[in-house]
């Protein structure tokens, strides 16, 4: 990708706070990463800790609905995730040096995927500052019906979150608890797209993505987070936040 091309979707990434690529990939490379994630969940998922991976249903493996830090357990992904141009795009987003924090699967399961409640990211990473982006890569197409990602263009310049609480949904358990209103509304932006499709946004604006009401088709994705090298974690209140919503969830039974 040119130096042009990164400035201009750095540009439109300032204005809106998020950007599209439709397609980032071709129809060679999606057809890679997704055989090298369904050899993923046939040979590394069933390894890794229960608390960072999510099943709609525990008790049905078919269900698997999220998991967490795969460039942690494989070569292949830690390859995507941190030599990849999603990297030189969150960059360029941030306009400093992006730095991989984590790369999550999502699905949501035909007939049953939950929808994502509105939230913003940044709300969950406890920085300051709140330098960070999420890159969104779709495996296969998605759109209304299955659970595409819809944005409050614009949203990211408000400064600091919106009030968050409790969703009782799986793998994002907050989300904002005054959502809705007429500029929410006004601005609202969707992104159905085929595989390929690459979407980047800033850790303040607000997204969400409805349920998959499809009988037949899931909705898999890739989520790529990266943070900026200015940004610091403050570890206590993350630590604490963690620890919490393990309990929670365990006391719950959905891990």
């Amino acid at each position: 990708m040119s130096d042009l091309e990164m400035n201009d979707l750095a540009a439109g990434f300032a204005r809106d706070g998020y950007m599209a690529l439709q397609p980032l990939f071709d129809a060679d490379k999606m057809a890679e990463i997704n055989a090298e994630l369904d050899r993923y969940i046939a040979d590394v998922m069933p390894t890794m800790p229960v608390e960072e991976v999510y099943f709609e249903n525990r008790d049905d493996r078919s269900t698997l609905k999220q998991m967490q830090k795969l460039s942690v357990y494989d070569a292949y992904f830690r390859e995507l995730m941190e030599n990849s141009v999603i990297r030189d795009l969150a960059s360029a987003a941030m306009g400093e040096a992006a730095v991989p924090q984590n790369l999550q699967y999502f699905n949501k399961p035909a007939g049953i995927g939950q929808p994502t409640p509105p939230h913003q990211d940044g709300y969950y990473f406890h920085l300051s500052p709140c330098k960070a982006v999420t890159g969104w890569l779709a495996l296969e197409p998605v759109d209304e019906e299955n659970g595409c990602i819809h944005y409050v263009r614009g949203s990211h310049k408000a400064g600091g979150f919106r009030p968050h609480g409790r969703s009782n949904v799986l793998g994002f358990s907050q989300g904002l608890t005054d959502f809705g209103t007429e500029d929410d509304k006004a601005n609202t932006v969707a992104f159905p797209g085929d595989a390929g499709t690459f979407l980047m946004h800033d850790a303040h604006i607000i997204h969400w993505a409805g349920p998959n009401v499809s009988p037949d088709r899931s909705r898999r994705a890739l989520g790529f987070v990266y943070f900026g090298e200015s940004a610091r974690i403050d570890e206590a209140s993350k630590a604490a936040y963690k620890a919490r919503l393990e309990a929670e969830l365990r006391a719950e039974g959905k891990i």
